[in-house]
């Protein structure tokens, strides 16, 4: 696949990572905790409900993302669909600027749509993967999708705290309109640079279509029917799947909870969103380092790697204190974050059939998004019960223990004979 094209997708990771970082990781956690406290909720149950919040966005994109998957292999619509998800998401998101200062369930409502955006385009933009690459160029384009993911989240972050930290600097009158300025330059952000994806990356070849427009949503749950069959024939990649919806439901749950466990313990959202700019750009060097370690003892073993990181994060969570723990910690998160997500995308994607690419993508974020609802959920559980969210930190070990104990016993190598041959795994 020509180099510009590679980029051009690779180009898409900037684009969407302003709302993973500035949106969902930094800004808009705390940002709905002070709006549902301003309510009169109580400082543990605003972080509950944040988590609860999350939860229904991610059911929403689990719900609807095979069946567009689907849709989308048989009409040959990937880029179509990703337009109409990217598009639904920075609507959403340029919207937060009409929230008020104790209208939660507005926050909590747009913050749902925006989610469903993101999470959708990501379905259809990482099921273009398998048709730009094979072996182990693979890792290497995935990797450096989320590299650039790391650097565009990053500038944007540390432009808009600059903004908030010195707003009148930028001709803004304080914190709070800097603070919504913030989410609109997401939309700009998000918006502007999706452009070279829609017109430099080609559009998949698919066999002849026989169907009619109006049978389209019929003929998705058909080929969703299919593929639940199908996929666990695929017994490599059914297992996969199971750990990566275990282990990645931590790795979720970390992001979009980490700045409301911290305002709920008094760490200052300044110190918050220095440290998450520390681990964004920890994250380009260590996202291309993981690329490179994967080459040298495989991306499963690498992958193991960055789940044992992982869990010590967990332990060393329970007793953070200061905003000097919240730093530390960030920048082990960025040590394995970036280099984690990639190659799970990547490996999966070796062990994906290339003619069901959306299908199999779309079990892919529905096995994310599906995972990613017990974890904000156990959170919220566990703070509203317990009374604050240090036990919620803690719990989340289990799920990278679990997830990297089934990932050892995934034989890669057969996963991607199987694919690549198009026989099913007994």
């Amino acid at each position: 696949m020509p180099k510009k094209v590679v980029n051009a997708w690779c180009w898409y990771d900037w684009a969407n990572s302003a709302f993973a970082t500035t949106i969902m990781a930094a800004m808009f956690p705390p940002f709905f905790r002070r709006v549902a406290t301003a309510a009169g909720l109580a400082d543990n149950t605003a972080t509950a409900y944040w988590g609860y919040t999350t939860s229904v966005a991610l059911l929403m994109v689990a719900l609807t993302a095979p069946v567009l998957g689907a849709v989308a292999d048989t009409t040959g619509g990937k880029k179509r669909f990703l337009g109409f998800f990217a598009g639904l998401g920075i609507l959403f998101t340029a919207a937060f600027v009409f929230i008020g200062h104790d209208s939660w369930r507005m926050a909590a409502m747009l913050y749902i749509g925006a989610n469903i955006g993101f999470a959708g385009s990501i379905v259809f933009y990482e099921s273009l993967l398998p048709h730009l690459a094979t072996g182990s160029d693979i890792d290497r384009i995935s990797t450096r999708g989320y590299a650039l993911g790391y650097a565009g989240g990053g500038i944007l972050l540390v432009l808009n705290t600059l903004w908030i930290m010195k707003p009148h600097l930028f001709g803004m009158p304080d914190a709070a309109f800097a603070l919504k300025a913030s989410f609109l330059s997401v939309a700009v952000w998000w918006g502007i640079f999706s452009v070279p994806l829609f017109r430099r990356v080609p559009e998949p070849v698919i066999s002849t279509f026989s169907a009619t427009s109006e049978h389209l949503l019929r003929v998705g749950f058909v080929r969703l029917v299919t593929t639940f069959r199908d996929i666990t024939r695929f017994r490599q990649l059914f297992k996969f799947l199971i750990a990566f919806w275990l282990y990645n439901d931590g790795i979720g749950t970390i992001v979009k909870m980490a700045t409301a466990y911290g305002d709920e313990i008094g760490i200052g959202l300044t110190d918050m969103v220095s440290a998450l700019i520390l681990t964004q750009f920890v994250g380009i060097p260590c996202s291309l380092l993981f690329g490179r370690l994967a080459g040298v003892i495989g991306p499963k073993r690498a992958i193991l790697v960055g789940l044992g990181v992982y869990s010590l994060i967990c332990v060393l969570g329970f007793f953070m204190r200061t905003a000097v723990h919240f730093y530390a910690l960030a920048l082990l998160v960025g040590t394995v974050q970036g280099g984690c997500q990639a190659l799970s995308r990547s490996l999966y994607g070796s062990m994906v059939p290339r003619s069901q690419s959306g299908e199999f993508f779309g079990f892919y974020s529905t096995s994310g998004k599906i995972a990613g609802i017990a974890g904000p959920l156990l959170f919220g559980l566990l703070s509203q019960l317990i009374g604050q969210s240090r036990w919620s930190i803690f719990a989340l070990v289990v799920f990278f223990i679990a997830g990297g104990l089934l990932l050892v016993t995934v034989d890669v190598e057969e996963g991607v004979r199987t694919a690549r041959s198009g026989e099913k795994a007994s």
